[in-house]
């Protein structure tokens, strides 16, 4: 499913029906997590922490969790033991973590690429891809340099490369919701509103 992008002149919008309330969603989701895909800048931890805020389920950050188990972080695991050894560990944190549900997970940019993850997600939760345009993921990257992926010559054209790769994968997440500027509290009834969506048509079906 695709949600349309809001104009940035929409108003808040009116209060959510009783469907979307948090516990009448939370029931629905049958212990399953919501899983936020997409690539660095797409706003996953912001978008993913206030999502969980609204709906009143735990919150967990992939990266995170990997850089609290082996007790550094993700730019020396990738410099000291190389990018597979990275996603392997980032598969068995993944699968640790949507055991636990339901919650909202954030996930790395690259782990929604690996087979092995996106079929345990799709058992286990409800992937929503947080798709944002080549200037925005760069405006918003460039505030933070802990990209090991980025430290290149050209990130620029090192972005659209991974976008070229990656946007077709992320496509097969269940959810598409646009991510852009302004306030990540839209972006979050747009997700709330999908995850409705979904769940009625589960209901139908």
């Amino acid at each position: 499913m695709n949600v349309e992008e809001p104009s940035l002149l929409d108003g808040p919008g009116p209060d959510p029906e009783p469907s979307t309330r948090p516990a009448a969603l939370r029931e629905r989701l049958r212990g399953r997590c919501i899983v936020l895909v997409g690539l660095m800048g797409a706003g996953k931890t912001t978008v993913g922490r206030r999502l969980a805020s609204r709906l009143d389920l735990p919150f967990r950050d992939a990266d995170h969790e990997i850089e609290s188990a082996a007790g550094m972080p993700i730019p020396d695991l990738f410099s000291q033991y190389g990018e597979p050894a990275f996603r392997d560990g980032e598969r068995r944190v993944i699968a640790r973590l949507l055991e636990n549900g339901p919650m909202v997970l954030a996930t790395g940019g690259g782990a929604f690429l690996s087979a092995e993850t996106r079929e345990r997600v799709g058992l286990q939760g409800i992937s929503v891809w947080l798709k944002a345009d080549h200037a925005t993921l760069m405006r918003r990257v460039r505030r933070r340099q802990n990209r090991p992926l980025l430290r290149t010559a050209d990130p620029e054209k090192t972005m659209r490369d991974l976008m070229e790769v990656r946007y077709p994968v992320y496509a097969l997440a269940d959810l598409h919701v646009p991510s852009c500027d302004g306030s990540h509290d839209r972006t979050v009834s747009a997700v709330i509103r999908a995850l409705d969506e979904r769940l009625a048509a589960e209901e139908i079906a």
